[in-house]
């Protein structure tokens, strides 16, 4: 078991088709306690609960730095330790750079990037009392190609902000032997995909990925997994590409 022992938050995990709930299997599956992060404690609380029993479900807002200090908290109220954190919470938006509004460009910032601040600001602490933890970001393929298929300019700018702020992290906190690291997913088949993708556009984007299929949230759950693990233990600052090879580069 990769994980044994090792006590993993996941943010954004609640979504039934999502890679946050992907994820969390895949750790529980390798003997994580995990802990799932979502906006309602219900819904957190139900996706924990189809782990099977020693798992969390809490409710956090990861743009309330508070929330996510009160789920740290918790988490080591429950179990004493914080090995690993997934910043999966993330949101999109099919918007052109001419119509970005202010309220637009805040909304997605505040999640992708502000959230993964703040989660991992809640969890180093204790990671550097620890001596030990691993933070997976989770970033875009859009970050690096210019735009992605749904996600407008500002949700590029937001992924590529997780890509340098992880980086200055790792490079922070290595001494205290906290790996942090980000995962760029290509298009992955997800509940937010799924309505918008018709087959003529399927079709189209496949034949740009050499591996010749989209992705499925259990490919970014694996890489999740590994990255979080001691497998990685030599890995820091990295940017892992998982996506088919619709950009080599």
């Amino acid at each position: 078991m990769l994980l044994e022992n090792k006590v993993v938050m996941v943010t954004g995990a609640a979504s039934p088709r999502g890679i946050g709930k992907a994820t969390a299997k895949a750790l529980a599956a390798q003997g994580a306690r995990v802990v799932i992060l979502d906006l309602r404690e219900e819904d957190a609380k139900s996706a924990a609960a189809d782990l099977g029993e020693g798992h969390l479900g809490l409710a956090c807002d990861v743009t309330d730095k508070a929330a996510c200090l009160s789920a740290a908290r918790a988490t080591l109220e429950k179990y004493g330790q914080i090995d690993g954190l997934i910043n999966n919470a993330g949101i999109t938006q099919p918007v052109r750079t001419l119509d970005i509004t202010a309220e637009n460009f805040d909304a997605i910032v505040d999640v992708n990037l502000r959230g993964t601040l703040y989660m991992s600001q809640a969890v180093i602490p204790v990671m550097k009392e620890q001596k030990r933890g691993s933070i997976v970001c989770m970033s875009s393929v859009s970050a690096q190609r210019g735009g992605g298929i749904f996600g407008g300019p500002h949700y590029s700018a937001a992924k590529a902000g997780v890509l340098g702020l992880a980086r200055a992290m790792a490079r922070e906190f290595g001494p205290d032997n906290i790996r942090i690291n980000s995962i760029t997913p290509g298009l992955i088949q997800t509940d937010i995909t799924g309505g918008k993708l018709t087959p003529e556009m399927r079709a189209d984007i496949i034949k740009g990925i050499p591996l010749s299929r989209l992705g499925d949230a259990v490919d970014v759950a694996n890489a999740c997994l590994f990255l979080v693990s001691d497998l990685s233990a030599y890995l820091t600052g990295i940017t892992l590409d998982v996506n088919g090879g619709m950009l080599i580069h």
